[in-house]
């Protein structure tokens, strides 16, 4: 073999080596190019995700602030002449809807207007305000307690809260 020949071999053997090589280093920046991209997106997602939690809580702790101030509100209702008035219009509902001999339960404060009302006075129960009607078998019952009331309506309400603060 000439030593022609042989540093030819040797140019070959050195191309291919740094073809391989530079085969080599190309896959691995591919790999870690993914591998950036697959961690950019998972932090991305990741960030997304804490956003959306922390704003879902600070809508939820609004929601509760804003039903705290609601029930609050609720308690200086009851405190009112109006108060009776609405007392009156729920004995009337529950006669229309279930009987016109009905039993009411309420608040103790209520007994005395529920009375005075003519309308058969239950048990006394825990609630803001309203009552709990039930007809004389105690088959059927109609909640008109404000918490009963807020519950019911609490879609409407978070969307009328929601678009006061927008």
């Amino acid at each position: 073999m000439s030593i022609e020949t042989f540093l030819l071999e040797i140019e070959n053997r050195k191309k291919k080596d740094l073809e391989k090589l530079n085969r080599e280093l190309d896959e691995k920046g591919t790999a870690i190019q993914n591998e950036r991209d697959a961690k950019i997106r998972e932090i991305k997602e990741d960030f997304t995700n804490e956003a959306k939690k922390i704003l879902f809580d600070a809508i939820n702790a609004n929601m509760d602030s804003a039903f705290n101030v609601i029930k609050q509100e609720i308690k200086k209702y009851t405190k009112t002449p109006q108060y009776k008035k609405t007392l009156e219009t729920m004995v009337k509902t529950s006669k229309k809807k279930l009987d016109k001999n009905i039993t009411v339960h309420c608040r103790e404060e209520d007994r005395t207007v529920l009375k005075e009302i003519g309308v058969t006075v239950g048990s006394s129960i825990q609630t803001l305000g309203g009552i709990v009607a039930e007809n004389k078998d105690g088959t059927k019952e109609l909640d008109l307690t404000f918490e009963e009331l807020l519950r019911t309506h609490e879609d409407q309400v978070k969307d009328f809260l929601t678009e006061k603060t927008s």
